[in-house]
């Protein structure tokens, strides 16, 4: 059984799969009576996209006194956002005048986010991280998809390698909010990159391709798959206002529109796939469907914002049915057709 975590993009909404995560690892200490167990001891195989695939290497990120145990816990990991979120998404007086808050260029500077990551990952590479994952972004050069995975170091050596924060900084250049990324692999090659989000906003199904490929072709009922999003856009866009846009009327929603409902049809056929052989206990999507008072903008890293994001996250930890089986099943590891059952 390869248990598989997936977690979603979404800005500064990344603190809502942050706090569900913390409330699993919570549980997982209480049952094993070990407050040191983290998130990265549990699942096989790892996936993000932007804020998720942030949060992915902040919880696979190695100790620097035992290479083998996880440095970081949930907690740590949604304190990037907490405490760094208002430098993340900031610009100086001087950058909003010059690009007219964005309208020119990108909203935000890099600064911010670079020491952020610099501070978390220092110079960790890909291929140190703790278990296999898959972190996506788009190649806008090459014109086509950029799959930075821990796991191809093992066979293309330092093609496939990476800083850490650089490959945090491909996922996330969101267009409009940040500048394409250009990265370079340890052995020189360059990659210009956006935001994953683009085409795979929810990467589940990545993370499904990817496992269903590896060694022994494990199937839907091999996986046991977790996959949190970052809540459900609920911003309506009239007909009579969207009728007579034009390409700058346009360029924000059809961003949204496009993350939003790659998220969607991921969950769709993930959906589909497992229940075909009456596996669907195997596939959870834990997704709040209300943002309650907070903001779906991903950019609101204002305090009233975060605390509502660090609310929602964890009302929605302590709704979801399926906790407490989700941290069964990672303890026991049995069926969960089977568990299900007997439970």
């Amino acid at each position: 059984m390869k248990k598989i975590l997936s977690i979603d993009g979404g800005g500064i909404r990344g603190i809502v799969p942050g706090q569900v995560l913390v409330a699993l690892e919570t549980k997982l200490q209480q049952k094993t009576k070990n407050p040191n167990v983290k998130i990265s001891d549990f699942f096989d195989f790892f996936a993000g996209t932007s804020t998720g695939g942030i949060l992915t290497c902040v919880l696979l990120c190695p100790s620097e006194d035992n290479p083998k145990a996880a440095r970081f816990s949930a907690k740590d990991a949604v304190k990037l956002y907490i405490e760094n979120g208002d430098k993340i998404f900031a610009s100086s007086i001087g950058h909003k005048i010059a690009t007219l808050n964005g309208l020119l260029s990108e909203k935000y500077e890099k600064a911010g986010i670079d020491g952020c990551l610099h501070k978390y990952f220092g110079n960790l590479r890909l291929s140190q991280l703790l278990k296999p994952c898959i972190i996506t972004s788009y190649d806008i050069e090459r014109r086509e998809t950029k799959f930075f995975a821990q796991q191809d170091y093992a066979m293309w050596g330092d093609m496939a390698d990476f800083l850490v924060k650089d490959v945090c900084r491909a996922t996330s250049a969101a267009p409009t909010y940040f500048e394409t990324e250009l990265v370079k692999s340890v052995s020189g090659v360059s990659y210009a990159c956006v935001d994953g989000g683009v085409f795979a906003n929810n990467p589940s199904l990545c993370a499904y391709s990817e496992v269903r490929n590896a060694k022994g072709s494990p199937t839907s009922s091999d996986m046991f798959v977790v996959s949190i999003g970052t809540g459900s856009q609920e911003k309506r866009y009239e007909y009579k206002h969207a009728k007579n846009w034009g390409e700058v009327g346009w360029v924000k929603p059809v961003l949204d529109i496009m993350m939003s409902g790659a998220s969607e049809v991921t969950d769709f056929h993930m959906q589909k796939m497992f229940s075909a052989h009456g596996n669907e206990a195997n596939y959870i999507r834990i997704q709040p469907s209300n943002l309650g008072d907070a903001d779906p903008a991903m950019d609101n890293a204002s305090k009233e914002n975060i605390q509502a994001l660090v609310e929602l996250g964890t009302e929605t930890a302590e709704n979801c049915p399926d906790l407490d089986r989700i941290a069964d099943v990672l303890l026991a590891g049995p069926d969960p057709v089977e568990f299900e059952k007997k439970h």
